[in-house]
């Protein structure tokens, strides 16, 4: 794993660079089994009132290994118009030295494919998720940004706890639900999502530019929060104000997840400016 790459760049790459009590590993959050169509009302319930629902086998075996395919195809440059690669950040010099095989341990994410990819294209309008997630929003569903987060072994960082709402130019009333698909097990050490059980309900915090766009560390409830494991094929479904994060994988364990992020059809936009007002920082009586 990554022998081109020089000691000093790997240690460095390797730091853990946030308190490691942010993230707790005693709780479990709950779920369901059965596939989509065993997402009754009460689990609809479920989600509205926890912010998140997790779906245990939610694809198939042969979804996954579909989905991989077409991820692999764009991590690996197959496709020439394709140029939504981001490296982790303290290796991304090395991604014109490495082969294929190599650099993808190297990938963070790729973002911005459905039209490049089919493979990826049809999972996001898989008809079981399509109609769970109309049925969470109240509305037909539209898709608005599509990412993979590749969080390779022993050097995927962390993505620090945050709003997904702090980040999209949407109006602030926007009902968002984020669908995250394991494509290999998410585990406790690689870095499987953590949740805040209800912090939807408690409406858009401020965020800080730290190590990423994000809520103050110190203003994270850790004691309430939820690990959620996932087996590949598992689903996690949450709302757009739920608190949430992964710690880094320091593991020698690939966890690649796909992340689709969806509103109601007819949704509108606001400006930058907009947004930050509500979840930004200046003029305001905070610090971090």
């Amino acid at each position: 794993m990554l022998k081109s790459i020089d000691e000093d760049s790997l240690k460095a790459a390797q730091a853990i660079l946030y308190p490691e009590e942010l993230f707790q590993f005693d709780s479990v959050a709950e779920g369901i089994w059965g596939g989509f169509e065993a997402v009754t009302d009460t689990a609809v319930q479920f989600f509205h009132e926890h912010g998140y629902l997790v779906i245990h086998d939610a694809f198939s075996p042969e979804e996954v290994r579909e989905t991989l395919d077409g991820m692999l195809y764009l991590m690996d440059g197959k496709n020439p118009d394709y140029r939504g690669i981001q490296y982790e950040p303290t290796l991304v010099r090395y991604r014109s030295e490495l082969p294929a095989k190599e650099r993808r341990d190297i990938i963070r994410k790729i973002a911005t494919f459905v039209n490049f990819e089919p493979r990826l294209k049809a999972i996001s309008e898989h008809e079981g998720l399509m109609t769970v997630v109309q049925r969470l929003i109240e509305d037909t569903p539209r898709l608005f940004q599509d990412m993979g987060l590749i969080k390779p072994p022993h050097i995927g960082s962390e993505k620090p706890w945050h709003q997904d709402c702090a980040y999209f130019n949407l109006p602030l009333d926007t009902p968002v639900v984020a669908a995250w698909i394991a494509l290999d097990e998410a585990t406790p050490e690689n870095g499987c999502m953590h949740v805040i059980p209800g912090s939807h309900r408690e409406g858009p915090m401020v965020h800080f530019h730290r190590r990423d766009w994000q809520i103050c560390d110190t203003h994270v409830p850790v004691n309430r929060e939820v690990m959620v494991p996932l087996k590949a094929g598992g689903c996690l479904l949450w709302h757009g104000l739920l608190h949430h994060g992964t710690p880094a994988n320091r593991s020698n364990l690939r966890r690649r997840a796909l992340q689709f992020h969806y509103c109601p059809e007819s949704t509108g936009s606001i400006d930058t400016e907009e947004r930050l007002e509500v979840f930004g920082s200046e003029g305001k009586d905070v610090e971090c």
